[in-house]
């Protein structure tokens, strides 16, 4: 199984990396589950300075809501009550898995900021082992090293042109908020994937972004986050929140 490196200094530049490489390089391999083929490579991407402008690319499915929602899923649980909610709601959130374990990440840091211990594992063996769809997060590691926070994340599986960007971004502002908490800067972002993959449906999709990848500038490709598109971001908010205020009333849920 092929292993690959890719790096940039800016999120976009790492991840337009590595759908460059996923697409040069990539196996062409069988996705029995899925009934397609898939690309893949065992990948780490490594991004230098994780809130680096431009922090945001333009090759991603969707736009300033899709990015605001997830943002608030992962960091603030907008949508854990969907757990056990009724018929076909969810089986785990991310923020569910990890919420309960941040405050030793934060307890631990501040004990020794040189530990190696700062992880949480977020795979649930008795829930993901009998889930149709398990977590691909395994798990987040923060390492005071250099005089800043670096994060290194694990995930078992990774769809590269569909959910990697929106994965990273969340991880790397919940990176931001561990900083804060203990008061240093923020350090690099290391995102592993042991399968990143593009399945069969979306084969034209990674190739258009290659093409624009390969023809237009930079800033043709990407966006500056403080003084654009977290503005964007932020007025999606109310929309988000009527979503999750419906979906509560839907379910029962006060």
């Amino acid at each position: 199984m092929r292993e690959s490196f890719v790096a940039g200094r800016t999120l976009p530049e790492a991840y337009h990396n590595a759908l460059t490489d996923l697409h040069e390089n990539g196996d062409i391999v069988d996705c029995p589950d899925y009934d397609q083929l898939q690309k893949e490579s065992s990948m780490t991407v490594f991004v230098e300075e994780p809130t680096a402008e431009p922090r945001i690319s333009r090759l991603i499915i969707g736009g300033a809501h899709e990015l605001q929602q997830y943002e608030m899923e992962v960091l603030d649980g907008i949508l854990d009550f969907m757990i056990g909610a009724g018929e076909h709601t969810w089986e785990y959130t991310y923020h569910n898995r990890y919420a309960g374990q941040l405050p030793f990440i934060i307890e631990e840091l501040k004990r020794n900021l040189y530990s190696r211990r700062a992880i949480m594992s977020i795979r649930d063996f008795a829930v993901d082992s009998e889930n149709k769809d398990p977590a691909c997060l395994q798990s987040i590691q923060f390492f005071f090293r250099d005089g800043k926070l670096h994060s290194k994340i694990l995930f078992r599986s990774n769809d590269l042109p569909e959910a990697f960007f929106y994965n990273a971004f969340a991880l790397i502002r919940l990176q931001e908020k561990v900083a804060a908490e203990l008061n240093v800067p923020v350090g690099s972002y290391c995102h592993r994937s042991n399968s990143m993959h593009c399945y069969e449906k979306d084969f034209q999709l990674l190739a258009n972004y290659i093409s624009g990848i390969q023809t237009r500038d930079r800033a043709d490709l990407t966006y500056n986050y403080e003084d654009f598109y977290k503005e964007l971001m932020e007025e999606e908010i109310p929309s988000i929140m009527k979503m999750v205020a419906d979906q509560k009333a839907k379910y029962g849920i006060r």
